[in-house]
Parts: C-alpha cells; structure tokens; sequence
C-alpha cells in the first residue's frame, strides 16, 4: 500500500512539473506572438511615415511653386499657414512640457 502512495505521489509531482512547463512554454508562445505583431505594428507605422513625408514633400514643392509666381494673395495664405502651423506646435510642446 505505501508503495502505491509513493508511485502516485511521484506521480503528482511529475505531473506538477509538467504543468509548470506547459505554462511556461505557454507564454514564451505568448510572448513571440506579441512581438510579431509588434513588429507588424512598427512596419505599418514606418510605411504610414514614409507616405506622409512623400506627401508633405510634394505640397510643399506646390506651396514654393505658388509663392514663386508672385501671387500677393497666395502668398499671404502661406504665411498665414505657416504661423498658425507654429502657434499650434508651440502651444501643444508648453501643454506636453
């Protein structure tokens, strides 16, 4: 009788060794799934970036073309969008800091 108390003891405490493992190999899956998809996250972010740069690069090669046609009116709506570009930056950096 006690030798099968033993055996199902060894029994239980394999059993809880195994779990343990499980868990573990359990968030290490969990974890590289997470970080793929990070990794898909930051790649969207990066193309999202490179495709308002290539689009700021062209409006701003429309705005010099207009401003260098001489166009008085044109030229007032550009400086007008370029100082409330910076009022707003320069109160959203005193907000944040």
């Amino acid at each position: 009788m006690s030798e099968s108390y033993e055996r199902e003891r060894q029994n239980n405490a394999r059993l809880d060794e195994l779990g343990a493992k499980v868990s573990a190999l359990r968030g290490v899956t969990i974890d590289i799934y997470n970080d793929a998809r990070n990794h898909d996250v930051i790649d969207s972010t990066s193309d999202t970036f490179s495709s308002m740069g290539t689009q700021l690069k062209g409006s701003a090669g429309r705005l010099g073309r207009m401003a260098a046609s001489g166009n008085k009116v044109a030229i007032l709506k550009l400086s007008g969008i370029l100082i409330g570009i910076f009022i707003v930056l320069y109160y959203m950096l005193k907000l944040i800091f």
